[in-house]
């Protein structure tokens, strides 16, 4: 077992592990606790009660965050023609088609959501290796593979975000910075706990969501209070 450190230890000193914490709660704990010299990212972390191995169970949406999520988010567009130029024009960190295909072929990953339009999926199959295990290959369920790149970019520049569960049942989503105002925390990451709620799978029977919690980047994790509609 690693050892704690002292930071660490006045942290876990804050929260009571059998005990779970209303929204405000927790996050004036995250808040109040000892913090290394950067600027953690407070994250929301969702069990959920689905067949993991059943397609139609799968949980996988985006969420537009009312305040962002304090991180600069580097894009990458698929596209060619006039497309290149509107998404350049929209803030694209990058843009192209079959170069910057074959260039992330390579290897090559540096940024943070890949956007595409449809006639470039085709060529993108090939990426599948490489983006897959990412977490970046575009898909028209997230809002990456569309016609209008100039507003799927400015989305994801505003703080729209994805999430989707894991092998396991879990989901993870990055709901800001510690730097963040308590109030902003609080409505980024209800924004969050309304959309995953509802994206229930159709037929699934009893509770979803059934363990919540948040924590800071190197902080303990607070079990959240959560009561289904």
């Amino acid at each position: 077992m690693r050892k704690l450190n002292k930071r660490m230890k006045e942290a876990v000193k804050l929260v009571v592990p059998s005990k779970k914490y209303s929204l405000e709660d927790a996050i004036a704990i995250i808040k109040k606790a000892p913090h290394p010299k950067f600027d953690e990212s407070v994250d929301l972390s969702f069990k959920l009660h689905t067949d993991t191995k059943q397609g139609t169970q799968v949980v996988r949406g985006t969420v537009a965050l009312p305040h962002g999520t304090g991180k600069k988010v580097t894009v990458a567009v698929f596209c060619k023609g006039e497309a290149e130029s509107k998404a350049r024009a929209a803030g694209a960190d990058f843009a192209g088609g079959s170069e910057l295909v074959e260039k992330v072929s390579g290897g090559w990953c540096e940024f943070d959501v890949a956007i595409a339009t449809p006639e470039m999926m085709k060529e993108m199959s090939r990426l599948g290796k490489v983006l897959g295990p990412r977490g970046l290959m575009p898909n028209p369920k997230a809002g990456t593979v569309t016609e209008d790149v100039a507003k799927a970019i400015k989305e994801v520049k505003a703080g729209r975000v994805e999430f989707r569960m894991d092998k396991q049942g879990n989901v993870h989503v990055p709901v800001g910075k510690v730097s963040f105002q308590e109030k902003a925390l609080k409505e980024n990451a209800q924004s969050l706990i309304d959309v995953v709620a509802a994206a229930k799978p159709h037929g699934l029977k009893g509770k979803f969501i059934t363990g919540l919690a948040i924590s800071s980047t190197m902080g303990p994790g607070v079990k959240l209070e959560y009561k289904a509609e």
